[in-house]
């Protein structure tokens, strides 16, 4: 690999040898596993085949002190005749006895009078080989030799300017010169010469990967940046990569062919080396020599070299481990103990230093140690920094630690609240005894502290509203008008504790002015009572409160902070209860897209409820299931507490739509904690079952469970049709058992409930006011209906206005615009995963004198491998409209839209829309007729 150049050297000097009686000594020099043995074995075999005599040798440091063992090799591999392998035996045996050998390259009399004979024989014997051609000593390892065989080599190496001998000598980067007057007097040769061995290019590495010239080159990047073009490294990663060992160069290796490469070259290394790999692994960060020297205790200057070699050897680069694969392969080849001492030692030199505390802490956790005073603030400041990053995983780890240091009291109790919190956005589950920690210390206070405050969120979660409500009434009024910290903290909480159990909302009801005032407030008052302020606009509505605009400020203002997922639940619920599900589905895909959200399960699957139950408000019944079981995954069903509802309520609801009524059963079926029906949460959950109710035909139930949520909605003071539009729900029942004029009656008063009508109640309320309209009125109702709809994004809501628009242009003999209007619903219906409901558009009702209508029979569509949804889309594009114009007429996010039509590019084969087929500008305008029929 990537060797043409040396191998051109070493035989140039080879032929020179043959045929000017030149000799020569070449020193292959690289890092271990550069391919050195490689080359001299590659050209021993070229050169025994161009008529050479080659003899090889390899030192090893096991063998380093065997007495002319390298000799030994070389004589043996030369297969000599019986009577000159008897004459160096006995030379080589004599010389065992003589006075010990000086340093290779030292002069001493003694020493060579007593060597002579064994070297005066040896190289005799070597001039004799020369006669039927050149001789070939090849030394791998060189650095390994034992001193008896380098002096013999050295003898050799100055007698051969006028021999056919050539020595070709390899030796890997070390720590220091072994034999340094040894190597200063080879270096001194004039027929000397070194060949270096540099790393892999990616050119080169791209040749062994073959293939596809593209592929190729990329996979070779890939390699190079985790090798460093180190040619053992490389072929052990692409081992791996052909066995699909690896998924990617973070994630996890199937294979163990890399990390034995690694430990490899480690392990050829001296001990040195591999002591500052370890430091270097564990500190997992750039390290300067003076931290290295320090954390060895040895002088910083002494790890110098180490680290030369490391780069040389392609496992660093420049202050710092390569990659994180080979970090692991050095931590997985210590012992748990190394490890822990290890870290600890990182933990003090690192102090020392003035590192971060939540570097320190990293250490400090990996060491399981918080022995020494100086620990226990260093950890609670890490803790304090990773909750707020969004971190709670960390913090944890930090507080475990200082949960079992000796403090005191208050100490104790500070560090509770963070754990409780930290927990908690891991899994609920786990904070039951912390919690109770907490709630016994404030209680022993009087609750009238930060403690009892920490604990009212957690308390709510469990339903405990009762200890919540001791907690922020314990504060003496002169505390709750003041212009403080805790004032705006406990402020917060009582919103809270209202908002969240509503029938503690009057004792913190405020005029809808200072609502505002508080929603709209800079964010250095606190953007925690802003967030929960906005969702009390939305469940309290009044015309001065803009909530929409005040949400989205917030998530615009904090999306991008990652201890804030916490902070923006609220902002989002907000923009749900306001009838703005589209709006809260988007927001809910970039907070689920930040990578913060990955380390704190609880609010990931807070966010993934509310996401869910914004798919289902805009119909989109494949996207709300997914999510809603995504957060019952994320966040098991028992640790929800109260807030078990909202999953619950969204899967039942999807279930119900889809037609399965035996799972929405089994849903239905799950325990609930008996506090539920005291939230705002509890009244989704009697919405989505009294939607089931409807459908399997128990009128009375749903009609139970209705009127019990216009009860409590009306108690509780927060009759928003955002959170349930309950007199709607309960007309639909009205209407399914024929009692139209109450249905009427539920209907217009859903209309006239003040500041608390949606686009999307509005619309849906029309839609059903319709079906109890005459014929000359109906039309009118459901045109509006359509539009407010569409605007307000809930497609499965459109489906039905466009059926029913549908049926009344039936009725009125247009059945042709009936027929692509309803084919338009239907459509509609299969995109929103709704199948039952796009069944029932094309089947005929009994007694209603409607035909079927024939969805498939209006356009012959040609066999081009698009879906409906692709065709439609592909169709508008042909006709040259925009991606945010083929939204607006197709009812689709513009996503979908870029989706669809990568889709139609690859399967059609074309690179844009310009290219489109000319047919499909005619299915564009069949959809413009739909369209354009459901406005009229």
């Amino acid at each position: 690999m990537q060797q043409e150049e040396q191998t051109t050297r070493l035989r140039r000097a080879f032929r020179a040898c043959e045929e000017q009686q030149r000799g020569h000594v070449a020193l292959v020099t690289g890092a271990v596993g550069s391919g050195k043995t490689s080359l001299l074995e590659s050209f021993s075999e070229w050169a025994a085949g161009a008529g050479g005599q080659v003899m090889s040798a390899a030192g090893s440091r096991a063998e380093r002190g065997l007495h002319l063992g390298v000799v030994g090799q070389l004589c043996h591999s030369a297969r000599l005749a019986p009577e000159a392998a008897a004459r160096v035996e006995k030379l080589m045996r004599d010389a065992t006895f003589a006075v010990p050998l000086p340093e290779p390259g030292d002069e001493t009399a003694d020493g060579d009078r007593a060597w002579a004979p064994l070297l005066h024989g040896l190289f005799a014997t070597l001039l004799d080989l020369t006669a039927s051609g050149p001789l070939v000593l090849a030394v791998d390892d060189v650095h390994h030799v034992d001193p008896a065989s380098l002096h013999c080599l050295l003898y050799v190496a100055r007698r051969l300017r006028h021999t056919r001998i050539m020595v070709v000598l390899a030796e890997a980067s070390t720590l220091r010169p072994p034999h340094p007057l040894f190597r200063a007097e080879l270096l001194s040769q004039p027929h000397f010469s070194r060949i270096g061995l540099p790393p892999l290019t990616v050119d080169a590495v791209a040749r062994l990967v073959g293939g596809d010239a593209d592929d190729a080159r990329r996979t070779a990047e890939r390699c190079v940046r985790m090798t460093g073009g180190n040619p053992l490294l490389t072929r052990a990663l692409l081992e791996e990569l052909a066995s699909g060992g690896v998924s990617d160069e973070y994630g996890p290796a199937v294979g163990d062919a890399f990390d034995q490469a690694v430990l490899g070259c480690l392990y050829r290394h001296e001990p040195g080396v591999r002591r500052v790999a370890q430091a270097l692994a564990v500190l997992n960060r750039p390290a300067p020599v003076d931290l290295l020297g320090h954390l060895l205790d040895v002088v910083p200057e002494s790890t110098v070299p180490a680290v030369r070699v490391l780069r040389t050897s392609g496992l660093m680069e420049s202050d710092q481990l390569r990659h994180p694969r080979i970090l692991r392969s050095i931590l997985g080849d210590m012992s748990a103990d190394e490890r822990r001492s290890l870290h600890q030692r990182a933990a003090e030199v690192l102090h020392d230093h003035g590192a971060e505390p939540s570097v320190v802490a990293e250490h400090l956790v990996a060491a399981g140690t918080a022995g020494a005073p100086w620990m226990v603030p260093v950890l609670q400041d890490a803790a304090g920094h990773a909750l707020a990053s969004g971190r709670p995983d960390v913090a944890a780890a930090c507080l475990r630690l200082v949960s079992r240091a000796p403090v005191d009291e208050q100490q104790r109790t500070a560090t509770t609240e963070m754990l409780v919190n930290a927990r908690w956005q891991i899994n609920p589950l786990t904070v039951n005894g912390k919690l109770t920690e907490l709630v016994e210390a404030a209680r022993t206070t009087g609750w009238s502290t930060d403690a009892g405050l920490s604990a009212v969120p957690y308390l709510l979660w469990q339903g405990r509203v009762d200890e919540a409500t001791e907690a922020v009434g314990a504060f003496s009024s002169d505390v709750e008008h003041a212009s403080t910290a805790l004032a705006g903290r406990l402020r917060m909480m009582q919103l809270l504790v209202s908002l969240s159990h509503p029938e503690h909302l009057a004792t913190v009801r405020e005029t809808p002015s200072t609502w505002s005032r508080a929603a709209s407030a800079p964010t250095t008052i606190s953007p925690l009572l802003q967030a929960v302020t906005v969702l009390g606009t939305a469940l309290t509505p009044a015309t001065d409160n803009d909530t929409v605009a005040t949400a989205e400020q917030l998530l615009q203002r904090h999306h991008t902070d990652d201890g804030a997922l916490g902070l923006l639940a609220a902002p989002l619920l907000a923009l749900l209860w306001t009838g703005r599900s589209d709006r809260a589905a988007v927001w809910g895909d970039v907070l689920l897209g930040r990578p913060v959200a990955q380390h704190a399960p609880g609010w990931r699957a807070v966010m993934r409820a509310i996401r869910a139950e914004a798919a289902l408000r805009v119909g989109d019944l494949p996207g709300a299931e997914h999510h809603a079981r995504a957060a019952l995954e994320d966040m098991p069903a028992a640790a929800w507490g109260v807030a078990v509802a909202g999953p619950l309520a969204t899967l039942i609801a999807c279930a119900t739509e889809s037609g399965r009524f035996s799972e929405a059963d089994r849903w239905l079926a799950h325990p609930i904690p008996s506090g539920m029906f005291r939230t705002p949460l509890g009244l989704h959950y009697l919405a989505a079952r009294a939607r089931h109710h409807l459908a399997v035909r128990r009128p009375h139930a749903a009609t139970t469970d209705l009127r019990r949520c216009g009860e409590l909605m009306r108690t509780w003071g927060i009759d928003a049709a955002g959170l349930v539009p309950w007199r709607l729900e309960l007309a639909r029942v009205q209407l399914s058992v024929g009692n139209k004029t109450q249905a009427t009656q539920l209907l217009q008063e859903q209309l006239r409930v003040p500041h608390g009508v949606d686009d999307r109640t509005r619309g849906r309320t029309l839609r059903l006011l319709a079906t109890t309209a005459a014929q000359d009125h109906r039309r009118k109702l459901l045109s509006e209906a359509v539009n407010l709809l569409q605007s307000s994004g809930d497609r499965l809501e459109l489906v039905r206005a466009l059926g029913d628009t549908g049926q009344t242009l039936q009725r009125a003999g247009d059945s042709a615009r009936a027929r692509l209007l309803v084919r338009r619903a239907y459509q509609l219906a299969q995109d929103c995963g709704a199948s039952v409901l796009a069944q029932r558009l094309i089947r005929r009702e009994p007694g209603s004198g409607l035909s079927a209508y024939p969805v498939a029979a209006e356009l012959q569509e040609p066999d081009d491998g698009l879906s409906d949804a692709e065709r439609r889309v592909a169709a508008l594009a042909a006709q040259g409209h925009t991606n945010r114009q083929i939204s607006s007429k197709l009812f689709i996010t513009v996503s979908t839209v870029e989706q669809h039509l990568t889709r139609v590019y690859r399967k059609l084969d074309v690179k844009r829309r310009t290219d489109l087929p000319s047919r499909l500008v005619a299915y564009a305008e069949a959809l413009a007729d739909e369209t354009q029929g459901a406005a009229s």
